[in-house]
């Protein structure tokens, strides 16, 4: 294993693996198929990313994120090592190239969506790339029992027949023990092999609070957790600025996030909250995903989430650097209905979505029988008007859609202008000689971009328009007409989302969703919202000790941090001594600077719980307060 710490300190720059790392990249290098179950922010890629780089061949990565995907890829590149990602917003050329690039061993890591497994380009592909291992995110996407199952996934257990002795490494934050199992099931494991970190978070406490005026409380959360950043979830885009702008006015740092912003904007919100130039960030869920920042001291939830798989992965991006932290749940009587609500918006019957696929092909004008693997900007908010459907339930069905496999939808992506020189440098040149008009563009291209005869090159039009006394539309212009006279390809700037069609247009009678698609996945989702409602009303039993035994952690002890804990801690005092508790934290802040810590480093955990909620409830009454610098006093 010397050499995977060798791997470790030269392209990541860290001389030791996080727990069960080095364990899962043991296993993986024994060619052992695996399961690693890593909590969110316990280094996943890296599992796949070190035991890749010691084996021959290229790693096969399949991930449903293309976020995610491009990140990761950009992350591997800087690094050094080669890497390229196959996605929906890539111009035929380009995939056909990456294609070549995998089986001429010139890249080591190829990243696909599920989807794009069952091409005939994939599979034809596959047949001659040099494989060495076959790493699958998000693997609870491939169970019928996990809380986004993806049919595309399925395919995985067919392409491994194309790559006999290749192990799998499967991956996931989260999994239920029915998950476990049917995830080692689907991808025909030769035998069961499972790593599994404890899902307890001992320095988190969860906390469900009851609150009519949510916003009030909110202020009051951030106003007094001043140490580190904060992440504030709701469920609407809309929401999330107003949000934002709420805490901006009572003086709370805060931007805000959601996937309908251009993807510049979305990674300008990201580095200020990384950066802490903004203590708040308010997301829907579109946020978070690949975000490892330590200290993140309190996670807001202000609407429920649909399932506790999903609230386990967004709360627990509090406190990975192991310090105490928060994860709060604000709830009133109406947000049970509005969940309900959601259930029903989430599952358009199928007669809707029948509707919502004829209009999209009438929408792209693609006739029946054509559009596979062709895609189309895309953009809901127009289609949804023009056919006067909700956008809610127009996006759900397509949503349905893309699990049944019909299609796949993108979100937004930045992609960058790339151009490809079609002809030889000879033809180039006599060209050149001929067309006096392009030649200052052609040479200023060739001077900058290495590789630009043999691979897509990333090009900023503006900066050529610079190097070359031109416009940016100019340049656009000139590049445009170099296309149709067929000396290079050029592919322009896209920020719009995209549909790409991953069959052929069918007739609209003949469009059925499976019952694993509809039917079953209805039954599971209505039953994940149910437990979902059980855990945020219930006020009996330990919020850790209700999620560990969901994960299949059965045998653990109350936490004694969370809301249920310490309120039964508070019932066992007396009004006297818990009179006498505030009154000992009062006089401390009299006569000290301050500094809570110190008194509360001398309590034991049982004292030190009780004096916690003392010192919250004296904040939330306003009899103390906190400073900017973390320091408490009496008000």
């Amino acid at each position: 294993m010397s050499e995977s710490r060798e791997i470790l300190r030269k392209y990541w720059g860290h001389t030791g693996f996080r727990p069960l790392q080095e364990d899962i990249i043991h296993s993986v290098l024994q060619r052992f198929d695996t399961l690693a179950l890593l909590p969110t922010g316990g280094g996943k890629s890296i599992c796949f990313q070190v035991p890749a780089l010691q084996l021959d061949g290229v790693c096969i990565v399949v991930t449903p994120l293309v976020a995610l995907m491009i990140d990761q890829v950009e992350n591997l590149q800087k690094r050094n090592i080669p890497a390229i990602a196959i996605h929906s917003g890539m111009h035929a050329r380009e995939i056909s190239l990456a294609f070549e690039k995998s089986i001429n061993g010139k890249v080591k890591f190829l990243y696909v969506s599920p989807e794009r497994l069952e091409t005939r380009q994939f599979i034809d592909s596959l047949r001659y790339m040099p494989v060495c291992l076959l790493a699958v995110d998000e693997a609870h996407c491939i169970s019928q029992w996990g809380y986004d199952f993806r049919p595309p996934y399925l395919k995985i257990a067919e392409i491994r027949k194309l790559l006999p002795n290749i192990p799998v490494l499967a991956l996931t934050a989260t999994a239920t023990p029915d998950v476990v199992e049917d995830i080692q099931n689907r991808l025909q494991f030769q035998k069961r092999n499972v790593f599994q970190k404890s899902f307890n978070r001992e320095n988190l406490a969860y906390h469900i609070l009851p609150e009519e005026d949510k916003m009030g409380r909110l202020v009051k959360l951030c106003k007094n957790n001043q140490e580190g950043v904060g992440v504030v979830y709701v469920r609407n885009r809309r929401l999330t600025q107003e949000i934002s702008e709420y805490l901006n006015y009572f003086g709370v740092p805060s931007t805000f996030y959601h996937a309908g912003l251009d993807s510049v904007t979305r990674n300008h919100r990201q580095q200020e909250w990384m950066a802490e130039k903004k203590r708040i960030i308010v997301a829907t869920n579109a946020f978070g995903m690949g975000i490892d920042k330590p200290n993140v001291r309190f996670v807001v939830h202000l609407d429920l989430p649909d399932t506790l798989e999903a609230y386990f992965q967004e709360a627990g991006r509090a406190g990975r650097d192991e310090k105490k932290s928060f994860a709060v749940m604000l709830v009133q009587p109406n947000d049970f209905v509005q969940a309900r609500r959601n259930f029903d918006f989430a599952w358009p019957d199928l007669e809707f979505i029948r509707n919502v696929y004829q209009a999209l092909g009438n929408h792209l004008q693609i006739p029946v029988g054509s559009g596979m693997d062709v895609s189309y900007d895309f953009e809901l908010a127009q289609f949804s008007r023009n056919y006067n459907f909700s956008s809610v339930l127009a996006f759900n069905s397509l949503k349905l859609l893309e699990r049944e496999g019909y299609l796949m939808l993108s979100e937004a992506l930045n992609t960058p202008s790339r151009i490809l020189f079609l002809s030889g440098k000879e033809e180039l040149y006599r060209f050149q000689l001929a067309h006096v008009k392009y030649d200052s563009l052609i040479r200023s291209l060739l001077r900058s971009h290495q590789g630009i005869f043999t691979e897509f090159c990333t090009i900023y039009e503006s900066e050529i328009g610079r190097k070359t006394n031109r416009t940016a539309n100019e340049v656009e212009k000139e590049l445009t007409e170099l296309k149709k006279l067929g000396i290079l390809e050029y592919i322009p700037r896209k920020q719009t989302p995209q549909i790409t069609y991953t069959f052929e247009r069918i007739a609209t009678k003949d469009l059925t969703l499976s019952p694993e698609v509809y039917s079953n996945r209805k039954k599971e989702a209505e039953k994940r919202l149910q437990q979902v409602l059980d855990y945020a009303q219930s006020t009996t039993l330990c919020r850790n000790q209700q999620l560990l035994a969901y994960f299949g952690e059965t045998q653990s002890a109350p936490c004694g941090r969370c809301d249920v804990c310490l309120e039964k801690a508070k019932k066992k005092l007396s009004a006297s001594e818990y009179k006498e508790i505030e009154e000992s934290i009062l006089n401390f802040l009299k006569t000290n600077q301050g500094n809570l810590g110190n008194f509360l480093s001398k309590l034991s955990h049982s004292e030190e719980e009780s004096h916690l909620k003392a010192i919250r409830m004296l904040l939330d009454d306003g009899k103390i307060g906190r400073s900017e610098d973390g320091t408490y006093f009496v008000k």
